[in-house]
């Protein structure tokens, strides 16, 4: 989805508008601290994911670091923005790439499901316990068996402001969601609206819902929410919701009202805030800083982040990303994943632009940039908190579907936030409906 694809563009934007331009020469792999020699001589590795650009530059990068270390042949193929209409018809003629790289955890479950993923040897899962926490390995999996590594992450809790706007209301940035609205109605009485929404692109309601949640709710009822253990008439939604009516509801809080929100895209939100300076702030990830940069903003000058406020007793950090799995029983196949989910391979992709890590062990230090490593930091201090993107756990048909589902029924609550119980029906029978298939 566009939410994840844009995260690259965004960071090396960052870098470059912080005045830190990485390095282009390919970064020298790490002395190994396994065998001696170069075990994977003449092996030959296809490796499949959806980067292209200085994204897939980067990987390759990374990838020659593990042909250096192990004298493996690595060989790229991009998916496209469509890696299941890639992998499918290559999965099926029986010539699937050793590893492919999936965008959507979702597609962990198809795979495995259809049998066309190899479970992860001891090697990679030792990988996984020493580095991650036990949710990114039970992201990984299916019916308890191991199939994926998350290798790249997408950081989805942040706040974005204007800093002008700010400085001339007398307000600073919130750490809670009270404080929040306190600074809200501050801006909104100065003469601007608080919020440039992006209503009409509905992934981001869905996104902003999952950070209320989180913090709401909890990382327990957020993943029995994900995978419709419990109902979206759960009075935990009912919590979530009301909160964010208490942005919806107030007219003077949203650039052009529920109506002009409705109408306004991203990343048009973001150019309200930073080109046409309409308003204050814009509630997305990481990537807004392309677009905060295409306004003709400076990211750490005029457009700056805070973390997403704590709404409940949890600091909410939701991650989207990339999960690597075998499609080929092959020693190349594991020793590739187990690099890529390895401290080493981690540090060496750290010192690259666009590249965030769920590694716990990568130290942020090695990030090029301050919002790079700020956001690091705060997924490292998350633990076991960190969450993956709901909507993006659940069947396209419920949270990945223009004017349908998630994205439809949160539109409705902006377009109309008062009643609360019929959104919370509605989004249950959709669900219903949707896990069913």
């Amino acid at each position: 989805m566009r939410k994840t694809a844009l995260v690259v563009a965004g960071l090396a934007v960052a870098v470059a508008a912080c005045g830190n331009a990485p390095t282009t020469e390919t970064p020298a792999a790490p002395a190994s601290s396994g065998a001696p020699g170069k075990t994977l001589e003449g092996v030959k590795i296809e490796v499949a994911a959806k980067w292209t650009g200085s994204e897939q530059r980067n990987f390759e990068q990374v990838l020659k670091a593990f042909s250096d270390k192990t004298g493996a042949q690595v060989t790229y193929a991009s998916t496209g923005e469509d890696t299941g209409a890639f992998l499918g018809p290559r999965i099926q003629s029986g010539s699937p790439p050793d590893v492919a790289i999936l965008p959507q955890p979702g597609l962990v479950q198809q795979y495995a499901a259809q049998k066309a993923l190899k479970p992860l040897n001891s090697a990679v899962v030792k990988q996984l316990d020493d580095n991650f926490t036990d949710y990114w390995k039970e992201l990984g999996s299916a019916e308890g068996q191991p199939y994926g590594v998350l290798v790249k992450a997408a950081h989805k809790s942040l706040v974005w402001y204007r800093q002008p706007a700010f400085d001339e209301a007398g307000v600073q940035p919130p750490a809670t969601w009270d404080e929040l609205l306190k600074i809200s109605q501050t801006i909104a009485d100065s003469g601007t609206p608080p919020f440039s929404l992006c209503g009409a692109s509905g992934w981001t309601l869905t996104d902003l819902f999952e950070n209320v949640y989180l913090s709401t709710a909890g990382p327990q009822k957020y993943d029995q929410l994900a995978k419709h253990e419990i109902p979206w008439t759960d009075p935990s939604v009912t919590t979530a919701l009301t909160k964010m009516s208490e942005i919806f509801s107030k007219k003077e809080f949203v650039n052009g009202g529920s109506a002009g929100a409705l109408q306004t895209d991203f990343p048009t939100c973001v150019t309200n805030v930073y080109g046409q300076k309409k308003a204050a702030m814009v509630i997305e990830a990481d990537f807004v800083a392309v677009s905060a940069v295409d306004a003709g903003a400076t990211v750490g000058g005029d457009a700056k982040t805070f973390p997403f406020p704590k709404v409940g007793d949890t600091a909410p950090v939701v991650l989207g990303g990339d999960v690597a799995v075998a499609l080929k029983d092959s020693p190349g196949a594991m020793a590739l994943i187990e690099f890529l989910a390895s401290k080493e391979g981690g540090e060496i992709w750290a010192k690259l632009p666009g590249y965030l890590s769920a590694n716990r062990n990568v130290s942020p230090d090695l990030y090029p940039d301050p919002l790079t490593k700020q956001l690091g930091q705060t997924i490292v201090a998350a633990g076991e908190a960190v969450r993956y993107d709901m909507s993006d756990l659940a069947p396209s048909a419920f949270g990945g579907t223009d004017s349908k589902g998630e994205w439809k029924l949160l539109q409705d609550l902006l377009r109309d936030p008062g009643d609360i119980k019929d959104i919370q029906s509605q989004l249950e029978a959709e669900a219903k409906k949707a896990w069913k298939k």
